[in-house]
């Protein structure tokens, strides 16, 4: 799926080009096409149900939008330009008309239609891109001596086609349904853009050095189970995964008790594996922007930092995160409060009194020295580990 020139508008005519009437489905000209490979014509037909039927201009006079919009959603999916090739289907033609009737009935402003043109697009290519690379290429290597991939790949797309279509449907109604629960939980209208999050980054210690010794081919399934098994356990503990970097991913959670759990779950986990090298993670709770699924802002910049100035199989955490988790009682406001707090109770037991409940803190957090942080000033990190003994001091 590709664009064209900008330059004209829905009820001109194109500067040169072929005719802008649609031409008949049985008529259609591929000499004008991106790509002349037939097999590469009939999987695409395959995969968009449709023929290749229209110019850029000829879609966007069909959708009843003016070039310049129907470019610049183009674009904004991530399609390239082909000047005036005859490229796009029906398909083509009634995107363009759902988007920009969302923008006539006011129910999106006209950059908000684009950004979601823009989100939706990049987050469909890596998943396109990494079910053709790791998926579809090893299905297709071909099963018997003497068959050609080209004789495996289309009945075998044909099968997957719907099968993943649907479960991607499913998988973003879930995920919708559980990002638009977020929202209307938020205490105000700001809280839906700035909210108070708990953020982290886990990285990969030592990973530059890796990448000179291991083989493509070993750095890959090491990168690959480290992000795998990141994902998993954010995931099955409550957090959201923002993005995986390689060597780094980075995720939020709602609670600071939620990002504790996670980020030395990591640790546990990662440290079993031998193969794997030496993990660090940085937290900071606070306000933070989200846009397009990302998050943005001191806080995140915050927490970034500190997973750099982290010890190996450690976790650092700012201020403010400290006070979240000692407010929501995870955590004891210091180890001597906790320390006075079980000697009381063990003297009552002594005495015969009923001791009073102990608080069942499950981390322990350990201020180490102030130190600058570039472009955020002095910061004073504290150590996260979890409590010797759940449920006593």
């Amino acid at each position: 799926m590709t664009v064209g020139d900008t330059t004209s508008g829905a009820g001109e005519e194109p500067p040169s080009g072929p005719s802008v009437h649609p031409t008949p489905h049985h008529e259609v000209d591929h000499t004008a096409e991106p790509s002349d490979d037939p097999l590469a014509i009939r999987l695409e037909q395959l995969i968009l149900g449709a023929d290749r039927r229209y110019t850029p201009f000829q879609a966007a006079r069909s959708a009843g939008v003016s070039m310049d919009l129907a470019s610049r959603f183009w674009r904004a999916m991530g399609f390239a330009d082909i000047g005036q090739a005859r490229a796009l289907t029906e398909a083509d033609v009634l995107a363009l008309r759902r988007l920009a009737g969302l923008v006539e009935a006011g129910l999106l402003s006209e950059p908000m239609a684009i950004q979601v043109a823009r989100s939706t697009g990049q987050t469909t290519a890596r998943l396109a891109e990494w079910q053709i690379d790791s998926f579809l290429e090893g299905l297709t290597e071909p099963p018997e001596p003497g068959m050609t991939r080209t004789e495996v790949t289309y009945p075998l797309i044909e099968l997957l086609l719907p099968e993943l279509q649907e479960f991607l449907v499913y998988v973003w109604r879930r995920q919708l349904a559980a990002a638009t629960g977020r929202v209307v939980q938020a205490a105000d209208d700001e809280e839906m853009v700035d909210r108070r999050l708990a953020v982290g980054f886990a990285d990969l210690v030592g990973f530059t050095r890796l990448t000179r010794r291991l083989e493509e081919e070993e750095l890959g399934e090491l990168v690959e189970a480290f992000e795998t098994t990141s994902a998993d356990l954010v995931a099955a503990h409550g957090g959201r995964l923002i993005k995986t970097l390689g060597d780094e991913v980075l995720f939020a959670a709602d609670d600071a008790g939620t990002a504790a759990e996670i980020a030395l779950r990591l640790i546990e986990v990662m440290t079993q594996d031998e193969t794997m090298p030496a993990l660090r993670v940085g937290i900071a709770f606070g306000t933070v922007t989200t846009r397009m699924g990302d998050v943005f802002g001191t806080t995140v910049n915050l927490a970034s930092r500190l997973t750099s100035i982290a010890p190996k199989n450690a976790v650092l955490v700012d201020g403010a995160f400290a006070e979240e988790l000692t407010r929501t009682g995870d955590a004891p406001a210091s180890e001597a409060q906790a320390a006075e707090a079980a000697a009381a109770a063990e003297k009552d037991r002594r005495e015969g009194l009923e001791p009073k409940p102990l608080p069942r803190y499950r981390y322990g957090l350990q201020p180490m020295w102030q130190r600058p942080v570039r472009g955020l000033g002095v910061v004073e990190p504290w150590l996260l580990a979890r409590r010797a003994t759940p449920g006593t001091s």
